[in-house]
């Protein structure tokens, strides 16, 4: 029941004889000043505002002002203040706003903004639609700024879904956000081809230099491909030397396996470790995907995954 306040009906002061007073309801705790609120809101950070919606003219708390960091003024208006946010945010923005404002409803976004001195911010909405008799007049709310939690999650959801060795993408990524696109809206759209990768040589170079080196080699090998392939949807390691590259969506067949044989010359380039030069080569396999937009994923890896063991069988 946090948060709520009980009607307890009409109690007479008799009934209160023998009733600690800690046990008195809450509903005889006097409310909090609106003032008093606000200012314990801002004295955690946590900005509020009213953007007047006939006007777009704006009242802001001075945390409000220091999340922007805009001078405090009295004559600041919407118009100028919706320049800070990035595009995808203001798109955003004004998407869930307008709904809101035709629902007479409310919403809550994180949206990115750049601050006059050239600092980004993450910050978090919070508003709700108050109308008056002539429809929606106010959107009022909160503003916070979210930026350390932001980047403390963005740190976590790399951790979990990169590679530790390599820095790529990692299997399960590859997994969910490609093999099994066709059970969820995570595909890659427009996709052009899948190309695997293996290094050719990793076992003689543990077994002659060690792990560390093999190490050394799959690092390597994982910043040449994407050196190859900037343009790459996803470079990930799916294996203990096996590489994927999802690739946009090219017409030309010629130029792709261009690029990938382009790539291979630069995988097989020796790799300098500890005063040694380590020789690994580089053997692919790559699948089309049949159309751009719906393609079978697990049926592409598989194609992949039989034209690479074939080139290795070749070797």
């Amino acid at each position: 029941m946090d948060g709520h306040l009980t009607d307890l009906g009409r109690i007479d002061a008799d009934a209160w004889d023998g009733v600690a007073d800690d046990a008195l309801p809450c509903a005889l705790i006097p409310q909090p000043n609106p003032a008093q609120i606000v200012n314990s809101l801002d004295r955690a950070g946590i900005g509020v505002f009213a953007c007047d919606l006939r006007t777009e003219r704006l009242a802001w708390t001075p945390s409000v002002y220091d999340i922007f960091g805009v001078t405090p003024r009295p004559d600041i208006r919407r118009g100028e203040i919706v320049e800070l946010y990035d595009r995808e945010s203001l798109e955003a923005l004004e998407r869930v706003r307008s709904r809101a404002i035709e629902r007479a409803s409310g919403f809550m976004l994180d949206a990115r903004i750049t601050r006059p001195d050239g600092a980004m911010r993450w910050i978090q909405i919070v508003a709700q639609v108050e109308c008056d008799s002539g429809g929606p007049a106010r959107l009022t709310g909160t503003k916070q700024d979210i930026t350390r939690q932001r980047l403390e999650r963005d740190l976590l959801q790399q951790s979990a879904e990169s590679d530790s060795l390599t820095g790529l993408s990692n299997r399960a990524v590859f997994q969910s956000r490609f093999l099994d696109s066709a059970r969820t809206a995570l595909g890659f759209r427009p996709l052009g081809a899948l190309v695997l990768f293996d290094v050719d040589g990793f076992k003689q170079v543990n077994d002659r230099f060690g792990h560390v080196a093999g190490d050394a080699c799959l690092v390597q090998f994982g910043q040449r491909i994407r050196q190859a392939f900037p343009d790459a949807l996803m470079v990930a390691r799916i294996g203990g030397d096996e590489f994927a590259v999802l690739l946009p969506s090219h017409r030309n067949l010629q130029r792709l396996f261009r690029r990938v044989e382009g790539a291979v010359a630069l995988l097989k380039t020796p790799i300098l470790w500890n005063d040694a030069l380590l020789e690994v080569g580089a053997s692919y396999g790559i699948a089309k995907a049949e159309n751009a937009i719906s393609y079978d994923a697990e049926a592409m890896f598989m194609r992949a995954d039989q034209a690479l063991y074939a080139a290795k069988r070749a070797r």
